[in-house]
């Protein structure tokens, strides 16, 4: 390879990651705002009534069905983990949106209204950990009798 194609090449090299640091700096100018008109609502899911109501009821439910539930900050996002169901409230410009995982797929997204209750919300995202305690200990059962033949 000659000289100038070496350095054609180079000059090629830096012209391309130029045009991805412009992209990417957009791209995070438009996350940072995103995050800037979020902020009012991820103070209120954090420090409002609504989270700490969310977590206690989560908790009794979780003990009534002999179900560990997980709860962890993750950034602005309250998440809750049980039997790979998880529930997300990721505040948004315009609200805070609760997301629904199975085994890590989104199966729905619906606002929530902090003013409100959680007794709603929680009813929904248990009933598919109740539906995959029962899921596993169908399979554990079929699992025993497998094992006795």
């Amino acid at each position: 390879m000659s000289f100038l194609d070496n350095l054609e090449n180079n000059l090629k090299a830096l012209e391309s990651r130029e045009e991805g640091f412009d992209s990417g700096a957009a791209r995070r100018d438009t996350e940072r705002s995103r995050q800037r008109a979020a902020a009012p609502w991820a103070e209120r899911l954090k420090n409002g009534e609504f989270s700490k109501r969310l977590m206690q009821e989560a908790t009794r439910a979780g003990f009534a069905l002999r179900t560990k539930v997980n709860m962890a900050w993750i950034g602005t996002t309250l998440r809750l983990d049980a039997r790979g169901q998880r529930l997300e409230l990721q505040p948004a410009p315009d609200g805070v949106m609760a997301v629904l995982y199975r085994d890590g797929a989104e199966t729905a997204r619906r606002p929530v209204d902090l003013d409100g209750a959680p007794g709603n919300l929680l009813r929904d995202w248990m009933a598919t950990v109740a539906d995959r305690k029962r899921q596993d200990e169908e399979a554990a059962a079929a699992a025993a009798v497998a094992e006795e033949d």
